[in-house]
């Protein structure tokens, strides 16, 4: 696409659209450059301006930049967003899916017959090395000892070097380092004969190519000239290493990271390549991005509340004066009891409006979840638990896309949601949710879903979406592993739950022994730890409740107090208010607000958002809806999007419904960002003024 090009933005346009530090980090585009970005503050949004900015002015190819990231989301993420800035050339992956690309390409030059095989799962081949040295390959133990051979692997550690470090780590139980060294051997001997390459063999056996081979090193040098990479506490020596390689000796390197939600270094993640790269790349500059845009000014004062504790701390978040209610804090007698208490807070929150989808619950161990699945089926409430099997990898997404895919060519003049409706009920789903849990629970959230996708990819047009269609969307999506969204409270371990949001977040389980958790010893450790509870608090947009229990099940009492963590944020509250004496004008209470329908005075936010109670008939203008239906699906073929990407229905209905007449008012629109209102509010607003019926 050419500078000339209309679908591309105007530099000028895309430095308006950002702050001050976002700014600074879109004009530097030559040298190495180190982002310290605090949570919520816009990192995705600062990186993928200043790869659209680099490309309308010039100075960065789009075609030969390559873009990092640690997740599929993330990753398709960041390609939507690239789409929409006009550089939808750049390469946005994963460090695993980029080198799985490069090493399939390059395999033919170096490779001795066909490409190994994948190892889809380490558990089997684990479990075979586990038992070769006559440990009993029980389910804990293979699960631990897995952990330990993908820290060895991402830590450039042979199995000698292991054994000679192994010392100073927590161990599978039952396995001393001898025993770990010889397990580790078994396992690459495994690999070996069996021609297998699991995940961390994809980035070690590229790195070698790259290091040997100058030929295939200097192709790679051609193809990207410039990277960028995401979440940069988060690499590992392996990444690191591989990383340097694709750079050669250049240094068009932008990385973003934040010190402060280092969480991952159990697994061989350090910060150490962020904090020295200016070390490593003499001369790059560091720029910080401190405003954050997620989270109400509570959330935020909670977050610098543990970030002052942290010994990793380089940034004080500042808010955007969003309202908010303060956190609350609540103590229960046994596990049980709180778990009822919470699920009974978030059936209010579903009843009063908030979508299942915009609550999470998050734990520190995935064995707190069950008490919680158990509270919110008694009451109806849908969930989903994150942090289990790839949604595409699930054996009923497999199923049904394959019955999809046979249909597909009969042809049909059925709408799209009403032929995937029908094919998937052929295979046992229903509208209704099932009463039972695990299993069956799972697979009805599962194929719900494709129901959903189907239904929001049909809701832009009155002509048939071809299902074929709908089946090249799904495999692009298993091929990225954009799954798509469960409309159900989130059940999550913090660690899951990185990089996500959510309005309403229930921390559970705050209590000393589970976070910090009780081996967590050495300051390390439990710095550690309160990274990760600040990780959990600013995942929250609106709302935060945290809890904790005096004991388990049925022994009330039995001694738990309440997470040191939490004492600091209490603290840091008290602190906080003495010194706001004088209340301060974003503090202040609200001017009153009532329904436009039947007068009742709001109180819910979102109530006073819409300007209506959330059971008031809403009055829609049907020639405005009409209207930014239509221009919805015309950004999308445009775009080459989903049309909910463009727009969700909801948000459709919302416009059609207040009628906006200004870009304040559309910005107080559910489901219309900063982004999207740079992007496309003055045609939405020409739009509403054309078309309004008064």
């Amino acid at each position: 696409m050419s500078r000339g090009d209309p679908g591309r933005a105007r530099p000028e346009q895309l430095l308006d659209a950002l702050d001050p530090e976002q700014r600074q980090v879109a004009e530097h585009l030559e040298g190495p450059l180190v982002v310290l970005a605090g949570a919520g503050t816009g990192k995705t949004r600062a990186m993928t301006h200043r790869i659209a900015y680099g490309a309308a002015t010039g100075a960065l190819d789009p075609r030969h930049v390559l873009a990092l990231t640690f997740t599929a989301k993330a990753a398709g993420e960041m390609r939507s967003r690239l789409r929409a800035l006009g550089a939808g050339t750049v390469q946005a992956r994963t460090f695993h899916s980029a080198a799985l690309r490069q090493l399939r390409y390059f395999w033919p030059r170096f490779g001795e017959g066909p490409f190994p095989e994948l190892m889809a799962q380490k558990a089997p081949m684990v479990s075979r090395a586990v038992q070769a040295v006559g440990i009993a390959p029980e389910r804990e133990t293979v699960r631990d000892v897995a952990a330990e051979i993908e820290y060895a692997a991402v830590s450039l550690l042979g199995a000698e070097e292991y054994g000679e470090r192994a010392g100073g780590r927590d161990l599978p139980a039952g396995l001393d380092a001898e025993t770990m060294v010889r397990v580790i051997a078994r396992y690459g001997e495994i690999k070996t004969e069996r021609r297998i390459l699991d995940f961390e063999d994809v980035l070690l056996v590229l790195a070698g190519v790259l290091g040997s081979r100058e030929e295939i090193a200097a192709e790679v040098h051609g193809q990207y000239r410039s990277f960028v990479v995401d979440e940069f506490q988060d690499v590992s020596p392996l990444q690191y290493d591989l990383l340097r390689r694709w750079l050669g000796r250049r240094d068009s390197l932008c990385v973003v990271g934040d010190p402060a939600q280092t969480i991952y270094t159990f697994a061989g993640a350090s910060d150490r390549f962020l904090r020295r790269l200016p070390v490593d790349f003499p001369g790059a500059r560091e720029i910080r991005l401190v405003r954050n845009y997620r989270s109400a000014e509570p959330v935020i004062g909670v977050a610098n509340a543990v970030l002052a504790r942290t010994a990793r701390s380089p940034i004080r978040l500042r808010g955007t004066d969003r309202t908010g209610p303060q956190p609350a804090f609540a103590e229960y007698e046994d596990d049980a009891a709180e778990a009822e208490a919470v699920a009974a807070r978030i059936a209010s929150e579903v009843s009063g409006g908030r979508r299942a989808g915009d609550i999470a619950v998050l734990f520190r161990t995935n064995s707190q979840s069950r008490l919680f699945e158990e509270a919110l089926s008694a009451r109806g409430v849908p969930y989903v638990l994150r942090g289990g099997e790839r949604f595409f990898a699930r054996r009923e997404v497999k199923e049904a896309i394959a019955i999809m895919r046979a249909a597909s060519g009969r042809g049909s003049t059925e709408r799209l949601d009403e032929q995937v409706r029908s094919i998937l009920s052929s295979v046992g789903w229903t509208p209704e949710a099932p009463s039972a849990q695990g299993a069956v629970r799972e697979r009805w959230e599962s194929l719900t879903a494709l129901v959903n996708l189907a239904q929001d990819s049909q809701a832009d047009t009155t002509l048939p979406v071809p299902l074929s269609a709908f089946i090249a969307e799904l495999d692009d999506r298993a091929e990225h592993q954009f799954a798509p969204a469960v409309d159900g409270v989130t059940l999550a371990s913090v660690h899951a739950a990185k990089g996500l949001e959510w309005e309403s977040v229930h921390l559970v389980g705050a209590s000393e022994g589970l976070i910090p958790i009780g081996y967590a010893e050495t300051a390390d450790e439990i710095d550690e730890e309160r990274r990760l509870f600040y990780v959990a608090v600013t995942r929250a947009r609106t709302a935060l409740s945290l809890s904790w229990s005096k004991g388990r099940r049925g022994a009330s009492g039995s001694g738990r107090r309440a997470s040191r963590f939490v004492s600091e944020v209490q603290a840091g509250q008290r602190a906080a208010t003495t010194r706001a004496a004088a209340p301060a004008a974003r503090n202040r209470t609200p001017a009153p607000v009532k329904c436009r329908v039947c007068g009742r005075l709001l109180t819910a936010r979102a109530d006073r958002n819409r300007g209506r109670c959330g059971t008031c008939p809403a009055e829609v203008d049907d020639a405005v809806l009409e209207a930014v239906v239509h221009w919805r699906a015309a950004k999308a073929e445009e775009a080459r999007l989903p049309v909910f990407l463009v727009l969700a229905m909801p948000t459709v209905r919302e416009i059609a419904e207040k009628r906006p007449e200004g870009l304040d008012e559309l910005g107080r629109v559910s489901g219309i960002g900063p982004l999207k209102l740079e992007q496309y509010g003055a045609e939405l607003l020409e739009l509403v003024r054309a078309h309004r019926s008064d």
